[in-house]
């Protein structure tokens, strides 16, 4: 099944999700020094250093049908803000991951979050049917936990001492997920949000 994903592109009212290639590296670059994302330890947003393997290992995981990595585009500038991927995909169970996602400082709680969330989501459970899908993040990571939580995902565990840190330390993993049977009651907050906020900008 490694066409599960065949090409996608997802168009919300605020932004573009593209799929990912080398030609974005500049512009991630760009996006990913407002801010310095990079110097935050529990996060994997790429720096100069970085950026070649990064999208290298994004696009291998495309190629094996593991995953499909975008760029999140601001509609209205046209600009390269951030990048979200599905990953860690099992076709056969009809299971995948949202994650290694990021966004520039300055769209950070903007509602592009939720709305990139909302469109990842929908693509997922209504066109490839999935039966559930997960998130995972740094025990660390408080903002990203709070965001997950937000979107109706529920708490599964915490896996301990999951992986080892570049600088030796241990990292502990927070897995969250959304099922098939959850998928409408969140679809319907998900959808309050977007259009609350669009509201609140008309006035």
């Amino acid at each position: 099944m490694k066409d599960w994903f065949d090409n996608i592109q997802l168009e919300g009212n605020k932004v573009l999700l593209e799929p990912l290639d080398m030609s974005h590296k500049n512009a991630l670059l760009r996006a990913a020094s407002d801010g310095k994302l990079w110097e935050l330890w529990f996060t994997s947003v790429p720096s100069e250093e970085t950026i070649d393997s990064y999208i290298e290992n994004a696009l291998i995981e495309k190629l094996n049908g593991k995953g499909f990595p975008f760029v999140v585009v601001e509609k209205s500038t046209g600009t390269i803000i951030g990048s979200t991927r599905y990953c860690n995909a099992t076709p056969e169970h009809r299971r995948l991951e949202i994650g290694y996602t990021w966004y520039a400082k300055t769209y950070q709680r903007t509602g592009i979050n939720t709305e990139c969330k909302y469109l990842l989501l929908n693509h997922a459970f209504e066109k490839l049917r999935c039966i559930a899908v997960k998130f995972r993040t740094h025990w660390h990571n408080i903002r990203s936990r709070e965001a997950i939580a937000r979107l109706g995902a529920k708490q599964d565990g915490v896996l301990r001492n999951h992986k080892i840190s570049t600088d030796g330390s241990y990292r502990d993993t927070v897995v969250f997920s959304i099922t098939d049977q959850e998928w409408k009651a969140v679809e319907t907050a998900l959808k309050y949000e977007i259009r609350k906020r669009k509201d609140n900008q008309k006035e």
